[in-house]
């Protein structure tokens, strides 16, 4: 049972005071974008995983995964609903290993442990019926929806290279689900093919050539069963970790207008058992590693030019169901949040968080569905951060991440700045770029509207915390299980941005002149 604080605890306020402030001048550069995403930028994960997953002598999914999921909860619902719209994809590592209980497939096995099976289960079956409760559940919440295919279907385990599956995919199951969808007249808005089948692979992996070759099938199966180009759901892949030469090698094999959207998996915090892991998400240095995955991505994507980009599919930040000690705490906050920041500025339009629910990186608690403190953190990202992403410069502390994008609601700026300093506050004052010229000084920003402010910080001080204060109030749900309200605080502009020792906070200013905002 939770003790619902209706105030953070004064400790916090005090270990503010005494921490030492450093003084900050952070430029932006709003004469023109660097990047864009997509306006729902912010995704989570529904996964197939049973009961029965187990890593580290833990057992953290109980009834979250996609067959058993009480859709019926209204703290699910209500969580959902507060994004308006929430971008979802189905799939995760057993979608290879599920069948749809439609057409030709008259009977279909529930998952079971197999020592011998992919991930150690057996096949599992998506009835139509349980498709039809997903799908009222995600109209109801207004889900806008990526299902991740079962890309493994006809194929057979190599006898001679130990996790590669040869041969052609068979798509008579996936034509016959998709039949099915359509007559039913529900909305998918893309198809991903398979999950971590590109280069070494995670359980099993597919050639490159041969991969190529099957999502070609797939894209004129898309386009024959739905006749309408502006309802036809778009084609992405491969949904795994990114390795340059399978990478290009797929992509020169499918060729350009095939794959809509080139999707990979982020996981740069390894195991989720790592005893250092706390260490790595407030080391800026380790943060930064995998800005070369999201580069190699991005290059990929400007030499091949698909529709919709890079996405991020898949990013539960610690493998295996994450961390127990920290993916659920406000500390895991430092990682996901300067993560979509980073990917934003490599142009990667989508990020997909692991998951919504269950593990231990679930954003909502597996048993009680109470949002862990990156639910609101994300929940902020969404209703804030608009799609044009702007470059931002500063004196270089490297404990002080900050990104920039044009406002979601115009007029104006958002950032996000994470402290992830134990010792130092930052007192942050901004700067206009001088537009071309990068030999003049910058202007000297000077508002004359209310800042909007969102701190967010571990509800005693200890950033292994599970409830997040809101500008000092306890983010808990009501007791209708609805979202609270996230309200800003309004501060004098003519005062510095104050950022607190390890917390985060998204700040909003209407009169910043960003004429890439206009």
């Amino acid at each position: 049972m939770y003790f619902k604080f209706t105030f953070c605890p004064i400790i916090i306020l005090l270990w503010a005071s005494l921490s030492f402030a450093q003084n900050v001048n952070v430029v932006i550069h709003g004469a023109a974008s660097i990047a864009k995403t997509d306006d729902n930028f912010v995704c989570v994960t529904l996964d197939w995983w049973p009961a029965e997953k187990c890593d580290y002598n833990q057992c953290p999914w109980g009834k979250a995964g996609i067959l058993n999921l009480d859709l019926r909860y209204g703290a699910l619902i209500n969580a959902i609903k507060a994004f308006n719209p929430l971008r979802i994809k189905v799939g995760g590592s057993l979608q290879d290993n599920v069948v749809y209980k439609v057409g030709e497939v008259s009977s279909c096995p529930n998952f079971m442990k197999r020592e011998d099976g992919l991930f150690g289960f057996s096949q599992g079956c998506l009835s139509m019926e349980r498709w039809d409760q997903l799908n009222r559940f995600f109209n109801h919440t207004g889900v806008k929806l990526t299902f991740g295919l079962n890309a493994l279907f006809g194929r057979n385990e190599s006898q001679t290279e130990k996790g590669l599956w040869i041969g052609d995919w068979q798509p008579q199951n996936t034509r016959d689900f998709m039949q099915y969808t359509i007559s039913k007249g529900y909305k998918v808005d893309s198809y991903e093919f398979g999950n971590q089948l590109s280069g070494s692979g995670m359980g099993a992996k597919v050639d490159a050539k041969q991969y190529g070759k099957d999502v070609i099938v797939l894209k004129n199966l898309v386009k024959e069963l739905y006749a309408h180009p502006e309802t036809q759901p778009k084609v992405l892949g491969p949904g795994g970790f990114y390795e340059e030469k399978w990478f290009n090698t797929f992509l020169e094999v499918s060729g350009q207008g095939i794959v809509d959207g080139l999707t990979h998996h982020i996981y740069n915090l390894g195991p989720g058992d790592d005893p250092n892991m706390m260490n790595k998400i407030l080391d800026p240095s380790y943060l930064n590693q995998v800005s070369q995955t999201y580069k190699g991505v991005s290059d990929v994507v400007n030499k091949f030019r698909p529709q919709l980009g890079a996405w991020v599919s898949e990013s539960g930040g610690a493998l295996n169901g994450g961390s127990k000690y920290v993916s659920r705490t406000f500390a895991d906050g430092f990682w996901y949040l300067d993560q979509m920041g980073m990917a934003s500025t490599y142009d990667q339009k989508v990020f997909c968080r692991q998951a919504l629910i269950g593990g231990n990186y679930g954003l909502l608690n597996a048993t009680t569905f109470v949002p862990n403190p990156d639910y609101y953190g994300a929940l902020l990202w969404h209703r804030l951060m608009g799609s044009t992403v702007l470059a931002v410069t500063k004196e270089s502390d490297p404990d002080l991440r900050v990104y920039a994008h044009c406002a979601k609601k115009k007029p104006g700026v958002s950032l996000i700045f994470i402290n992830l300093s134990k010792d130092r506050s930052f007192n942050i004052t901004l700067s206009n770029a001088k537009p071309g010229d990068a030999g003049k000084p910058n202007y000297e920003f000077v508002g004359k509207q209310n800042r909007e402010e969102y701190h967010l910080r571990a509800l005693t001080g200890d950033i292994k915390d599970d409830i997040v204060c809101l500008n000092d109030v306890p983010m808990v749900q009501t007791d209708s299980e609805d979202i609270p309200a996230m309200d800003p605080k309004l501060v004098d502009a003519s005062t510095p941005i104050s950022i607190a020792a390890q917390s985060i906070a998204y700040v909003t200013i209407r009169d910043f002149e960003a004429p890439a905002c206009v």
